[in-house]
């Protein structure tokens, strides 16, 4: 199945999803113009690459089925067509139903959807100026599961890191940062290797820690307090050790950092 040209012209920008005829729910969602809502089961054949979204068409089609197909949205800007997409996403994830996407919609960290919480959290909450020279800022949005509670917090924030060997002996709190808030501190007892492969194939090492959740009186000092006011924008960066802004590239105090 494909569109024709007319088609085109009047579907303009628009979001579909593509759907499991098995139980009739979404396993996909996404935005694009021309053919792109079919262009995903033409890959799924053709390309060897693994990934959720493949393996679910493969499976689908394995098993005699067909995937389904629904445009959710259409007549849109770009612009428009990725606010329909992101919201779509963050509602999937803050109700617990899985989908294949392998990264957040446009722009959810810094306004998707939130529980009215941690609204008035993220705008009332009192600004974090400056952390002590023995902190660490972690920044979890991209692996934290909401909801998850202190356990999954510390999971997401203990590994893997890249980071000089030198300065752990200098680092005693981790401070977990996700959606410009410290949520949770820890205290860390000790680093250890991870052995994980880059996107080249090639083996890296990277550290995480082991800790426990900070002694009161830290905690108390840096949880629930903002550090939105000094986030740099644009910046993939995990990992800071001080709140001033400078350049991206002031090694210095941002180190080049990322998570697997």
């Amino acid at each position: 199945m494909r569109f024709d040209e007319s088609t085109f012209q009047k579907l303009q920008y628009y979001v579909y999803a593509l759907i499991d005829p098995r139980d009739k729910k979404p396993f996909y969602v996404g935005k694009g113009k021309g053919n792109r809502v079919f262009d995903h089961l033409e890959c799924a054949l053709k390309n060897p690459t693994t990934s959720d979204k493949y393996e679910k068409i493969r499976e689908i089609i394995n098993y005699g089925f067909i995937v389904n197909h629904v445009i959710i949205k259409h007549g849109l800007t770009e612009k428009e067509a990725f606010q329909v997409e992101s919201s779509l996403i963050d509602y999937s994830i803050f109700f617990d139903h899985k989908l294949s996407n392998e990264v957040l919609g446009h722009n959810s960290i810094d306004n998707g959807l939130m529980s009215s919480d941690e609204v008035i959290r993220k705008y009332n909450a009192p600004k974090l100026e400056m952390i002590d020279s023995n902190c660490v800022l972690i920044n979890i949005n991209r692996t934290y599961k909401r909801g998850s509670g202190v356990d999954g917090i510390y999971q997401a924030t203990k590994e893997s890191w890249v980071i000089n060997k030198n300065r752990q002996s200098t680092i005693k709190y981790a401070l977990a940062e996700y959606r410009g808030l410290i949520v949770e501190v820890f205290d860390i007892s000790e680093w250890y290797p991870v052995d994980t492969i880059d996107e080249n194939g090639k083996l890296k090492v990277r550290w995480g820690f082991n800790g426990v959740v900070a002694p009161l009186q830290i905690r108390q000092k840096y949880i629930n307090t903002s550090v939105e006011h000094v986030k740099v924008r644009g910046s993939s960066n995990p990992i800071r050790y001080t709140l001033e802004i400078r350049s991206k590239t002031k090694h210095s105090d941002i180190e080049n950092l990322t998570s697997v």
